[in-house]
């Protein structure tokens, strides 16, 4: 009972939000928020926007200003990291924006960008799979070859094909052991037993790691303190500090 009354109090006390995200967080938003009536307004981009990082700004700056002629939200919620810099530069407007300290989705699933890094440090060679990447089809396997052979034809000859596609064999090399993040949706086993597939079909060793939804739920629910989260207020630009703190906040 306790539980349940804390639960609901800290849904009562959520502000009021916009949310924009990756679709490689869809199962999670569904697990951890499906049903927030703080959440006013969701906007979700295709995981394919992390290949064109000035296109990523450019929608999410869109989605941004569009959700600042809402008058029902305190906050416009982004569920990114940095991306590749694809979030760096982007403006608050009316409303402030809150971003979590992450470089990539994997600390969201790790539940801390420590923890995530901790994790590189003790193994550089690791791929992370989740279950939303894996769907995709964007992750090193058998797969993404196929795939990636198959768009390339439409473009170049033969040849240049199979030169393209040896680089991203030659990419995928660094590597040698597959961990499969995930966070309890619907799709974990299924997507697990699919990133198992792909680390035995390059020879890797395969770890099954289940997340940490702390930084997730905090993200989506409110809970922002400054360690974990940049908050950008209206006026101000999101940009990449080059330290722990990955985030900082400038005025335009």
């Amino acid at each position: 009972m306790q539980n349940q009354e804390r639960e609901v109090n800290k849904q009562m006390a959520a502000p009021n939000i916009g949310l924009i995200y990756c679709s490689v967080f869809e199962d999670e938003i569904a697990l951890l928020a499906n049903e927030a009536t703080h959440i006013k307004a969701r906007q979700c981009f295709d995981i394919g926007l992390h290949d064109r990082p000035k296109t990523m700004r450019e929608n999410l700056q869109a989605a941004v200003e569009e959700m600042d002629a809402r008058t029902d939200i305190e906050a416009i919620v982004l569920v990114y990291g940095l991306c590749g810099l694809g979030t760096a530069g982007l403006r608050a407007g009316r409303h402030k924006l809150v971003i979590t300290r992450a470089h990539d989705c994997m600390t969201l699933f790790m539940g801390s960008k420590e923890r995530y890094a901790q994790t590189q440090a003790a193994s550089p060679d690791t791929y992370f799979y989740t279950p939303g990447w894996n769907r995709a089809r964007r992750v090193p396997g058998p797969e993404r070859l196929a795939a990636l052979r198959e768009e390339l034809a439409k473009k170049y000859d033969a040849d240049t094909v199979d030169f393209l596609v040896e680089a991203e064999r030659e990419l995928w090399a660094k590597h040698g052991r597959a961990v499969y993040l995930e966070l309890g949706t619907a799709s974990a086993a299924t997507e697990a037993e699919y990133a198992k597939h792909c680390a035995e079909g390059l020879g890797w060793s395969f770890e099954h790691i289940s997340g940490d939804r702390a930084l997730m739920h905090d993200l989506l629910w409110g809970n922002w303190d400054e360690a974990r989260f940049q908050t950008i207020e209206p006026g101000h630009c999101l940009q990449h500090s080059v330290d722990a703190a990955i985030f900082k906040s400038k005025t335009t």
